[in-house]
């Protein structure tokens, strides 16, 4: 079908230390623009963070035609080795980018 929608829905979870979840939320207030511009140029659509603040728990929801492709473009520009050691602090891995549990979307009503 032609102009049929190729994008795949992701979601993943991430864990914040709970002392620094009010520090992480402030750090969202401005998110550097080139870290913006770069995760649009690299696919990451209709991207949003959940938070379930008594705890620090995080779910991610992005869209992307390639989720493999655009993180591994990610992982290649500099603005999200900067952004991605700024917010290492405030995860439980230590690090925001290899502390993410994918989920399996198994159901989806559109």
């Amino acid at each position: 079908m032609s102009g049929a929608n190729t994008k795949k829905r992701v979601c993943f979870t991430m864990q914040l230390k709970r002392a620094r979840i009010d520090d992480y939320l402030k750090a969202h207030d401005e998110v550097w623009p080139e870290m913006l511009e770069a995760l649009a140029e690299t696919g990451w659509t209709n991207y949003s963070l959940f938070i379930r603040r008594e705890d620090g728990f995080i779910v991610a929801y992005l869209e992307t035609d390639d989720f493999e492709r655009a993180s591994s473009a990610m992982s290649r520009r500099e603005i999200n080795t900067r952004w991605q050691s700024t917010m290492a602090e405030y995860f439980e891995a230590g690090r925001s980018d290899g502390g993410i549990d994918l989920l399996e979307e198994y159901f989806h009503l559109a």
